[in-house]
């Protein structure tokens, strides 16, 4: 019956302590019908007046202090100071014309700033949208129907239906609850969850002994329940500590720690190299004025600021929110963006078998009862299909039974939508409890006898019991208790055995045969359920798991859920990138080894399956020796996915472990890559897992693996690109200021003078143009190498080994070769000057130095295509990647125009080149790829020997 009606909310204020009171009252004070729920328009209404199920974090800074902040850079300090002392210099010398390098220096660092302000608003954009892909769901009744909605979507008056692993979406009033147990760590600190009842407590208890609430941000742990929603956002008990929550700071991962170290090291590295260059540069040249002193800390600075790449890690961050979108449209949901790096790296899959390595489109196919079978057609949710009876009018009785109790003994909803075919139906709730929804209507006279009943309690499935009950009272005032569970967990119940219309005892003779029917439906993949009831005793009361004694045994179902289409295929790419998949299941060891021999998860069949009990009898060393050799696990509780894990990274591998319930979650946080089933996962392994399947899909975890580990090359080729693109750019100025008199690089119009390659202003130019686009566009290539024909990175091994060190050193001291080699062929006084005469001698300087830059620009971006692959060559899927060639379109344009627009000349120091120092610069440049090229051939040569 409903409750009294009662005044809209919106005449009517939240109620206070709603904990003191009976829930019926708080019900009605919220003016909702707990039958029912609220409809749409109430629910809109009451989101407009208080507002979104959210808990307001700190305030994202205004965009302004965030672009102030891109110069927060103890580098960017450097060149400050260094703006300032040229702009001194400027003014104390006449202030005359424009400060040409002040300027360009500001303009370089603001355009600097833009790009780093862009960048990181892309990567908080992103995770900001991953947030909301891992938003929390809530099962709540609206409208007299049961819905999923989004945590974030639930209002005052709600009515929340609770059940294990739900993760509680809002303060609530209980008004239903069955052995309802609550962990509130997140609140009172305390680790024993809370065993919850609807009684009324006094208005001053403490959140710890307020039985008669549920609170946001805690989690179900076992039982039932159903609660109306009291308190959303900031108005519920974690809004009032939501600030704490804001306070807390995350931890750098290891890629994040690596960069750090990356650039700290090349910081003190490349400050060094500076204090030398222009210690050198005065050395030789001397200081003469002011104006010299000024070019010479400008070039020292410029070239400190240059070499170390401080935009990688927004660089570094945009790439992998890139990648985790575009995981992310492939159903896979990573929840922290640094989590790519272990994803890559794995190398055991442990995954349950249901849902995942199969299609989890449960279709209860058989009936084995005492007197014969009945045999169900029809597939999926639809509940088309006939019934063929083997056995007689005895056989269908007793399966008519079967399913009265199955369908009994349920929580699922199964609902039609509009649509055509089998994807019209959809259910809520446990796809094998759905099974049974589905059969009743294939069986004449189920779905009569099922609205018979009416549920009065209910003891709750859970992965340990193996089994759930339920009291029901019939229309004729008959109290009944329906059992369904695992056959071997309810046949220790059961003590008589229904034949027809009648029982007798069970003996053990018939427990035998039952058993032998388990092995024979479990050896044909199917997965075995059975159900039994009983009259309730009629002076007991109150219903708990004391009641399941003395059962009667009805008989079994056999369900099969039949593997992907697509999971054989997926298991093979994982093995030929050297991953070992091991599969756990609770279904009978003969359905587990005939799933894993039809995969290939195993190679020869009947496969060896440890059981959960074999497991209890290992100690730590025999376990480890198990989890080495087998790869299939049957009849498993999640405290054994624990210890499984536990073994499996003692033995030094990668572990991604799969889950859906609750009790999953330690062994999911425990694990390197803890996967959670978007579609059956609980909320509480949700938010224990670092990745949800948004298809609850194998084949999903394989095409993971490979989009982290091209992600993580993709991340590797950005740092090589970079890092020996500024090593060229440091050995240019180094080495041509030491070797510079040596080489005959000289100011044509003075002899006595040294010269550099290149200008302060051209380093930044360099440093501004190359480094951002090619970067980011090598941040979403695709995959150039096979990634699934090598096996797992190793945990300790480093990104940039000294192999990588070794070849950016190399690419360095090559790019700096053919730089300064085109400035000496420019130089009337150069080594092998080729390109000096026809040249006035005014211009000959700028000419050559101009000649340098641009060879040093296009050098680059040769590096950019050798860095797409450690072995491969750079014209394999050459033009694969639109945007890296949109990047060197954009710097070829901004280059011309720094050296032919007479404005850029006065700012950059260029000259305008002929078609002959054009085709020096690009052909020198080329050098860059050529040389690679060998190296790369050379070492495929010696890997294929």
């Amino acid at each position: 019956m409903s409750e009294p009606s009662a005044p809209p909310l919106a005449e009517a204020a939240l109620p206070e302590a709603p904990w003191s009171g009976p829930a019926g009252e708080v019900a009605g004070a919220l003016a909702v019908d707990p039958q029912r729920g609220l409809d749409a328009r109430e629910v809109e209404e009451r989101r407009a007046r208080f507002g979104g199920n959210e808990l307001h974090g700190t305030a994202r800074p205004p965009a302004w202090r965030r672009f102030l902040a891109q110069f927060a850079d103890p580098l960017v300090y450097l060149l400050l100071v260094a703006v300032v002392i040229s702009f001194a210099a400027w003014w104390i010398e006449g202030a005359e014309g424009a400060p040409v390098d002040v300027i360009v220096i500001l303009a370089i660092l603001v355009l600097n700033a833009v790009l780093g302000f862009v960048q990181e608003n892309k990567a908080e954009d992103a995770v900001a949208a991953l947030a909301d892909m891992t938003a929390a769901g809530a099962t709540v009744l609206r409208d007299g129907r049961l819905a999923t909605v989004e945590a974030t979507d639930l209002v005052p008056g709600d009515v929340l239906v609770l059940s294990e692993g739900d993760s509680v979406g809002a303060d609530a009033r209980l008004m239903e609850a069955t052995s309802l147990q609550v962990q509130e760590s997140a609140l009172t600190g305390e680790s024993a969850a809370v065993t919850k009842a609807v009684d009324p407590v006094d208005a001053d208890a403490s959140i710890g002994d307020r039985t008669g609430m549920v609170f946001k941000g805690t989690a179900v742990v076992s039982g039932v329940g159903r609660a109306v929603v009291t308190a959303t956002g900031m108005r519920t008990e974690m809004g009032r500590i939501a600030t704490m929550l804001d306070e807390t700071e995350s931890e750098p991962s290891p890629l994040d720690r690596e960069i750090s170290r990356i650039s700290r090291m090349l910081g003190i590295a490349v400050v060094a190299i500076a204090v030398v260059v222009m210690a050198a540069m005065i050395l030789v040249n001397g200081a003469r004025s002011l104006e010299e002193l000024v070019e010479v800390l400008l070039l020292g600075v410029s070239l400190a600021v240059a070499a170390v790449p401080e935009g990688l890690p927004a660089i570094l961050s945009v790439v992998l929110a890139i990648g985790v979108r575009k995981l992310a449209a492939h159903n896979a949901v990573m929840k922290q963006l640094h989590s790519v790096e272990t994803l890559g790296s794995a190398s055991v899959i442990a995954s349950d078998k249901t849902g995942t390595l199969t299609r989890n489109e449960m279709t209860l196919t058989e009936i084995v009862t005492a007197s014969g079978r009945v045999v169900l057609t029809g597939t999926g949710y639809s509940p088309d299909g006939t019934a063929e009876v083997e056995g007689g009018d005895d056989a269908a009785d007793e399966a008519r039974r079967v399913l009265t109790g199955g369908v009994r003994a349920n929580n699922a909803q199964l609902d039609r939508a509009s649509g055509e075919g089998d994807r019209e139906w959809t259910i809520q709730g446990d796809p094998t409890e759905a099974a049974f929804l589905v059969a009743q209507h294939k069986l004449d006279g189920v779905a009569e006898r099922v609205r018979r009943y009416r549920r009065e309690g209910e003891v709750p499935f859970s992965s340990e019991r193996k089994m759930m009950s339920v009291l029901d009272r019939s229309e004729s005032d008959e109290r009944r208790i329906f059992s369904k569970g695992a056959p071997d967990v309810l046949l220790e119940r059961c003590t008589s055995l229904q034949v027809g219309g009648a029982t007798r005892p069970l003996t053990p003779e018939d427990r035998a045969r039952q058993e032998d029917l388990v092995a024979e439906l479990s050896s044909q993949g199917y997965r075995t359920l059975a159900v039994a009831w009983r009259e309730a005793d009629p002076d007991r009361d109150g219903f708990d798991d004391g009641a399941e004694h003395d059962l009667t045994y009805l008989g079994m179902v056999g369900i099969v859920d039949p593997p992907r289409d697509e999971a054989k295929a997926a298991l093979a790419e994982a093995h030929r990138a050297g991953i070992r998949t091991v599969m756990i299941t609770g279904d009978h060891p003969a359905t587990a080894s005939r799933i894993a021999g039809d995969l290939g998860i195993v190679e020869s069949t009947p496969a060896r399956a440890v059981t959960g009990r074999e497991l209890d009898a290992l100690d730590d060393a025999a376990l480890s020796d198990v989890a080495r050799a087998v790869s299939v696990y049957a009849r498993v509780a999640p405290e054994h996915k624990l210890r499984l894990v536990d073994a499996l990274q003692a033995d030094g591998q990668i572990v991604a472990m799969t889950g859906d319930g609750v009790n999953d979650a330690p062994a999911l946080k425990s694990s390197d890559i803890g996967v959670a089933m978007g579609i059956t996962g609980t909320e509480v392994t949700k938010q224990a897992a670092t990745m949800i399947l948004a298809d609850d899909n194998y084949a999903t975890i394989v095409r993971a693996v490979r989009q982290g580990r091209v992600i993580f090359d993709n991340i590797k080729k950005f740092l090589r690109y970079l890092l020996s693109s500024n090593m060229g750019e440091v050995c240019t100025i180094f080495f041509g200021v030491l070797l510079g008199t040596w080489l005959g690089l000289k100011d044509p119009t003075d002899p006595t003078t040294a010269v550099v390659p290149l200008l302060a202003t051209q380093i930044l130019w360099v440093n501004l143009v190359t480094d951002s686009g090619p970067a980011l566009a090598m941040g979403v290539d695709p995959e150039i190498d096979d990634v699934m024909a090598r096996r797992p990175r190793r945990p300790d091994e480093r990104i940039i080994d000294r192999h990588m060190w070794s070849r950016i050193l190399f690419i360095g001291l090559v790019m700096a070769a053919v730089t300064l080699a085109v400035f000496d062929a420019c130089l009337p006084g150069g080594l092998f000057t080729v390109l000096a005469d026809g040249v006035p001698a005014d211009q000959q300087l700028a000419v050559a130095r101009t000649t340098a830059f641009t060879t040093l620009v296009f050098a680059q971006l040769f590096n950019a295509l050798n860095s797409r692959s450690d072995t491969g060559s750079a014209f394999h899927r050459m033009f694969s990647n639109p945007w890296l060639w949109a990047s060197f379109a954009f710097v070829t344009v901004a280059q011309v125009l720094v050296v032919e627009v007479p404005f850029l000349q006065v700012a950059f120091g260029t000259a305008s080149l002929d078609a002959g120092h054009w085709a020096l610069a690009i052909g020198a440049s080329a050098v860059v790829l050529i040389a690679e090229e060998i190296v790369k051939a050379v070492r495929r040569a010696r890997a294929a020997s």
